[in-house]
């Protein structure tokens, strides 16, 4: 939606520029992949999924008529970025086994066939995306691996520019790029693991830009000391204990985005005084996220602030003062936030390390050892699962269930060494904080160690195939979504996605010792020690991510070896649009999370 005043009468008009409704395919399905209004905000440039396999059509529409252009590209992914004069835009392609491999630019008003390739990359461990800096002075084309990545930039100016190499790919390095009084802005981990934010000094963009494109070996790599002329000025943005996110450069302020003590946080560091403000949720156990739609000049942004309890509400922050204007807040019918209680706490791991749980209950619920519980696990590419508000929660909890979420090692909640702590040889650490959290809950009488259920989706459904058979006793219930089980086979077929490109997070079992480490949890190489608990599994036809073989192929094995004393086993197999996160459309999401709220609570109630 965009709001405009009426030239007339000075009336605010809302207007409706994309309606998902209208642009559902036969199955009710829409998603958004792109959404890039043009500079001179005449154009808007959007793509569209109508089947959830994550192949988005990009089309422009006139912001004048809301009609949209007759080009039409079939076949491109997500990020996209605008040349200055609003008549070129960039934009990804991902190849057969959905990588985005290619960045092309398409010319408003000009045949598709015409589109010209800007870059390929060729090393299938890499992934380009494509986006403008803050400024609109560059766009910045990135290749991204698991940990390394390598920066390209064309002038909005000049759309038609060969791309400059600015920083190139050093193993293990890895920046964010942004841009600002003609240098370079770079949140990179060359300096510490948590990242810093540096300026390039020289040479000026500049002097890249008379000298054209960099060959590979002549750029200058991104490092602490200076190289071919290019220094590097450490900016401080940042302390002890935090993880540096990513960096936006404003005329008036440095806006950094960070972590510290498992939440996230923002600070605005006003460019003339040094002074810095910081920005939390400002509510108990809560997530503020940034809006990114604001420009440089502007001197206050957006927030978006919520917890497991409260509803979202969004807030302009003033970021010399740190004053709030509440400017919406998200009405849920019947709901009062008053009667549910949210907090952060801590559950000791076997090796001693603590591992952070978000609690959520009612008021009325006791902790006295009789409350069932339900935890939620993710653990896994340095993902932050943070508190997020979810209409259909209070069900649960409204019927004394205490909800759990946790946050173990794998993922990036507590920064950089939580998530290298998590993954490949130590993969193990994540299985084992998700078990330590329930054993807690257990021992504490939070909950009643007989009724409690895991759920968890796509990595978390690994989580939730490891725990099945590590700890059948532990569960009365879990709920394994699109789950990556069948793990060895899958990193051993390169010719399947997510396979090469994810060796640096999972493993390379073509290597004895990482064969090994992967074979050692894999669920579909291992069977539940023990009677198994109550156990949902979902799949999905369309799903790009976790092939609907997969989970279909364990279920399969479990059935093939079920014993007497296991609990039932089911396999819900989405068929129509909706892939990764459940099925298409608000209502049958909402047929889809009952039924898994009612094999929980059959399972929790009756323990």
């Amino acid at each position: 939606m965009r709001r405009r005043n009426h030239s007339d009468s000075g009336d605010v008009i809302t207007d409706v520029v994309l309606d998902e409704a209208e642009l559902a395919g036969s199955e009710g399905y829409a998603a958004i992949g792109v959404r890039e209004p043009s500079p001179d905000n005449t154009l808007l440039a959007y793509s569209v999924d109508t089947t959830g396999d994550e192949v988005y059509r990009l089309r422009f529409r006139d912001l004048s008529t809301l009609h949209d252009l007759p080009e039409e590209l079939p076949r491109t992914y997500y990020t996209g970025a605008w040349s200055a004069d609003s008549r070129t835009f960039f934009y990804t392609v991902h190849d057969r086994l959905f990588r985005p491999y290619q960045v092309w630019r398409h010319t408003i008003g000009t045949p598709v066939a015409a589109d010209v390739l800007v870059r390929q990359e060729d090393d299938a461990r890499f992934e380009l995306t494509v986006a403008a800096t803050r400024d609109g002075e560059w766009i910045v084309i990135e290749a991204r691996s698991r940990t390394t990545t390598e920066h390209h930039l064309v002038p909005t100016s000049d759309a038609a520019a060969d791309p400059i190499l600015a920083l190139p790919r050093v193993d293990g390095v890895e920046a964010r790029v942004e841009h600002a009084d003609g240098r370079l802005l770079i949140t990179t981990n060359a300096t510490t693991p948590e990242f810093a934010v540096s300026l390039v000094m020289a040479p000026t963009l500049q002097e890249l830009r008379r000298s054209g494109p960099a060959a590979p070996d002549t750029a200058a790599p991104l490092g602490p000391a200076s190289t071919s002329g290019a220094t590097l000025e450490e900016l401080v943005l940042s302390g002890d204990g935090e993880r540096v996110i990513r960096c936006h450069p404003l005329r008036g302020f440095v806006l950094v985005e960070l972590r510290r003590d498992g939440f996230p946080l923002l600070r605005a560091v006003d460019r003339h005084s040094g002074t810095a403000l910081e920005i939390d949720a400002g509510i108990a156990a809560g997530t503020v996220t940034l809006l990114p739609h604001f420009d440089c000049a502007d001197t206050a942004v957006t927030i978006r602030v919520e917890s497991l309890i409260e509803p979202p509400s969004w807030w302009s922050v003033d970021l010399a003062t740190g004053g709030r204007t509440l400017l919406k807040r998200t009405e849920v019918i019947g709901y009062d936030p008053a009667g549910y209680r949210t907090e952060r706490r801590h559950a000791t791991a076997p090796d001693g390390t603590q591992v952070p749980v978000t609690l959520a209950w009612h008021a009325a619920t006791p902790h006295d050892g009789t409350a069932p519980a339900l935890l939620w696990g993710y653990g896994a590419y340095e993902s932050c699962d943070d508190p997020a508000f979810d209409e259909l929660l209070p069900s649960l909890l409204d019927r004394g269930v205490v909800y759990a979420l946790t946050h173990p090692r794998g993922g990036g909640e507590n920064g950089r060494g939580w998530w290298l702590d998590g993954h490949l040889a130590a993969k193990a650490n994540t299985f084992t904080d998700h078990i330590a959290v329930a054993d807690w809950l257990a021992e504490t009488g939070i909950a009643d160690g007989a009724r409690i259920a895991s759920r968890g989706l796509s990595a978390g459904g690994l989580l939730q195939g490891v725990i099945v058979n590590r700890r059948p006793d532990r569960w009365a219930a879990i709920v394994a979504e699109v789950p990556f089980v069948d793990v060895v086979t899958s990193m051993l077929d390169p010719d399947i996605p997510l396979t090469v490109n994810e060796w640096e997070e999972w493993g390379d079992p073509r290597r004895p010792d990482e064969f090994a480490w992967l074979w050692a949890y894999s669920p579909y190489e291992n069977e539940p020690d023990g009677p198994r608990p109550a156990l949902l599994v979902t799949a999905a036809l369309h799903d790009p991510r976790v092939m609907v073989h997969e989970p279909a192929k364990w279920v399969a094995r479990l059935r093939a070896r079920a014993k007497p004393s296991d609990a039932p086993l089911y396999l819900r197999t989405e068929l129509g649009a909706g892939a990764h996160t459940g099925p298409a459309g608000r209502y049958a999401h909402f047929r889809y999370e009952a039924e898994i709220a009612a094999f929980v609570l059959t399972a929790i109630t009756h323990a």
